[in-house]
């Protein structure tokens, strides 16, 4: 028996001995195509050498020094490399060791922010329903993800969650794609003058949802919305970028698809793709001139912020990604995988939705394809499609509750952006067929 507590009880796992590529393979020797990245973390895939290599160098001068003592090259160097290649605004960067650090992080610079310049009453935080922001207690806090929070809803702060920007639910036939991106929207200045904008400190959004409803991207409109009604009520604006972030959607910042820029951007995942644990936060510089201005410190940290190897190995993966060009391939295959999708869909009764951006797609499964009725949570379709898919060798990230926590099942997809055509098609196959195995189609 294993001595790890793993994610599941009751659910023996391979044991994984290598990566090449797209591909994992097991101490069987069994391959798998990884079409989800484990949590869309893999951007480079597996084993490559220019970032091993780089970890490797760092190794060999220092691995650690606390920050409260040293800074470190990689550090300095890896946020140059972020803010220099970031929208205009952003002029610090904060490293952690994750994603969930990352929005735990932006939740308290948002406060700080507000406390520095003398607005001591701003400590609400809105977000939105079916959101995912991490899986602190802050972060959970905020998130919108019911099941998540159901256990720990006695020990979590308050929440204020308004209504996502998910067209293919609640859209009304009566309205357009750009008045429905509008009302939703004006919730938001709702909901500020509810709590009252004295009251009001931020309101975080993933730019495009990721786990929890599946790769659902905003409709033009929204966030350009969103962005004028922070403004006006000098609400901060925090953009989750953890998933959707670092070149996922076909743009190293999936803001700059919606012309926007936030206040503070978490982003984590695909920084260092995998190679080491990091995430970080771009910090807008009215933010940083207050603190630096008033109380001259950040009142927050971890042990490992600005770990130098986790530092190396995110510079590293950024830099391949820049000087191979790997943005142009996310857009041409993430293209053409919605397009394959979407041929085997036409004529598909249960698969009711194709979306997302780049290498971020989701197929959300319905059990009525004309009026979007959902299978039945107990079938727990999303698990199937899971395992009859790692039978056939692909990893994809599947989940339930898509529409409201409870009901809805979909598959998110989200390969290495050097995923090549053949892949592509494997990707597509495999999936289509576990999905129709599951459904009896």
């Amino acid at each position: 028996m294993s001595r790890v507590l793993q994610r599941s009880c009751s659910v023996s796992l391979p044991t994984v001995a290598r990566g090449e590529g797209a591909y994992l393979i097991d101490s069987n020797g069994k391959q798998y195509l990884d079409a989800c990245g484990g949590a869309a973390i893999s951007c480079l895939g597996h084993s490559n050498q220019s970032v091993k290599k780089a970890i490797q160098e760092q190794l060999d001068q220092v691995a650690f020094a606390h920050t409260s003592f040293f800074t470190n090259q990689p550090q300095e160097e890896l946020a140059e490399h972020l803010i220099n290649h970031a929208p205009n605004g952003f002029s610090s960067v904060y490293f952690v060791s994750g994603g969930s650090e990352a929005v735990e992080t932006a939740l308290k610079l948002a406060r700080q922010y507000f406390v520095e310049v003398g607005l001591t009453d701003k400590k609400y935080i809105i977000a939105r329903r079916q959101s995912y922001h991490g899986n602190t207690v802050g972060a959970l806090s905020v998130g919108g993800n019911f099941w998540r929070r159901a256990m720990f809803d006695p020990i979590l702060i308050p929440g204020h969650h308004i209504s996502p920007c998910y067209a293919y639910r609640d859209k009304k036939e009566s309205e357009s794609t750009y008045e429905y991106g509008q009302r939703v929207a004006n919730e938001l200045e709702a909901e500020i003058l509810q709590l009252g904008e004295e009251n009001v400190a931020a309101f975080i959004a993933e730019t495009i949802v990721g786990a929890t409803a599946g790769a659902v991207p905003a409709v033009e409109g929204y966030f350009k919305r969103i962005r004028e009604i922070c403004d006006q009520y000098n609400v901060l604006l925090i953009l989750d970028e953890v998933m959707c972030g670092m070149g996922r959607s076909g743009n190293l910042h999936a803001s700059e698809q919606e012309g926007i820029v936030a206040d503070i951007q978490p982003v984590a995942k695909g920084i260092a793709g995998g190679y080491q644990p990091l995430g970080a936060v771009l910090i807008a510089d009215k933010i940083i001139k207050a603190i630096r201005e008033g109380s001259g410190a950040f009142q927050h940290g971890y042990s490992y912020i600005g770990h130098a190897v986790a530092c190396a190995a995110g510079l590293a993966v950024q830099k391949e990604i820049q000087e191979k060009n790997l943005l142009d391939n996310v857009r041409q295959q993430g293209e053409l995988l919605q397009n394959l999708l979407k041929k085997s869909a036409i004529n598909h009764p249960y698969i009711g939705d194709i979306r997302g951006r780049g290498l971020l797609i989701g197929v959300e499964l319905v059990k009525d394809k004309i009026n979007k009725t959902p299978f039945s949570p107990e079938e727990k379709i999303h698990a199937k499609i899971k395992q009859l898919a790692l039978q056939k060798g692909l990893m994809v990230y599947p989940m339930g509750g898509t529409i409201d926590g409870k009901y809805g099942d979909h598959v998110l997809l989200a390969p290495p952006f050097i995923i090549n055509e053949t892949q592509i098609e494997e990707i597509t196959e495999k999936l289509i067929s576990s999905i129709n195995e599951a459904t009896h189609y």
